[in-house]
């Protein structure tokens, strides 16, 4: 029978692309997901049955320990931008990843991959990043040979970087953005997505690996290079971090006062104190190319789904070449 790897948050943005690449490589996949129903796209990825979503609250023994019965590996692709309910970073980033681990161990899964992030530090100021690398500790206590991936900041068609700044060239004449001169490393979806696969398929040697792409650049440079692509011009506003904290503040206090039903995902506290801390691989980590991967540059992925914000869409680059004709 055909080996199974359960995907704990295999219906997210990373998380589909790896399931996607275990069903082509021939595992059956199990799915983890808090609503199955709307995660019913990832049964065509394989043959009928090959690829299945189940129920799974990550907060709980019971239904941890449901999802991975007769798994060969694990994935845990969790994670949070913004708290909301009983969904706090501690108990999702830090607690959840543990649980994992531990419930692995004791049922003789020998392979596991957590999904991290850059920054992932004890003693950062951010929740977020604190909570990434006290998840990465817990895994480690009882899965010590699991593979962690920290990728930079993802990019791909479903990303909630590149469409969400994109989008919002439809309706303003300027980009906010907190941070400008904070560098990134973008990470195609899809190569850390290979990473993963080749850690669940025990290719990858146990550790830590960063993963970040071909190129370096600030915030105000990815967005100047997302406004290329989409034909726009728009005034990119560098925000003072001090501002910046001040409206986190009230986004944050209105999800308070409103017990969630206006959900903060526009700017928290907590995302502030991330943007100003650059977001690249460290000196002397491994990385793709211990892995033997050559990551893809921006470039050659941005146009592919970027293009549905340029003003005529699909159409711009027919329009742009007939008014050139007619200059002509």
């Amino acid at each position: 029978m055909a080996k199974l790897v359960t995907i704990y948050g295999g219906s997210g943005f990373v998380g589909r692309y790896i399931a996607q690449r275990m069903a082509k490589a021939g595992w059956r996949v199990r799915v983890a997901v808090r609503n199955p129903n709307e995660a019913l796209f990832v049964k065509p990825y394989g043959v009928v049955g090959q690829v299945e979503p189940i129920l799974c609250n990550i907060r709980d023994d019971a239904s941890v320990q449901a999802a991975l019965m007769g798994a060969d590996a694990v994935v845990n692709c969790v994670g949070l931008l913004v708290e909301s309910g009983k969904n706090k970073f501690d108990a999702v980033q830090a607690e959840g990843p543990a649980r994992i681990a531990r419930l692995a161990a004791e049922n003789g899964v020998t392979r596991m991959v957590q999904i991290s992030a850059i920054g992932a530090d004890m003693e950062a100021a951010s929740d977020y990043a604190s909570s990434k690398a006290e998840g990465e500790a817990g895994v480690l206590k009882h899965m010590p040979d699991a593979v962690i991936l920290r990728p930079s900041i993802v990019f791909g068609p479903e990303d909630d970087f590149f469409n969400r700044f994109a989008g919002m060239t439809r309706v303003s004449p300027m980009l906010p953005v907190v941070g400008g001169d904070t560098m990134f490393q973008p990470v195609y979806v899809d190569d850390v997505a290979q990473a993963a696969a080749m850690a669940v398929m025990g290719q990858a040697p146990a550790g830590i690996y960063e993963l970040g792409g071909p190129e370096v650049d600030s915030f105000r440079g990815l967005m100047q290079r997302m406004l290329k692509v989409i034909h726009r011009r728009r005034l990119i506003v560098n925000m003072p971090v001090w501002i910046a904290r001040i409206m986190a503040f009230g986004f944050d206090m209105l999800q308070a006062i409103t017990f969630g039903v206006f959900s903060n995902g526009v700017l928290t506290r907590d995302q502030v104190k991330n943007l100003t801390q650059d977001n690249v691989v460290a000196d002397g980590m491994k990385g793709f190319a211990d892995l033997g991967i050559k990551p893809v540059a921006m470039g050659s992925v941005l146009p592919d789904y970027l293009w549905r914000f340029r003003p005529s869409g699909q159409y711009d680059a027919i329009k742009e070449s007939a008014q050139n004709l007619r200059n002509g």
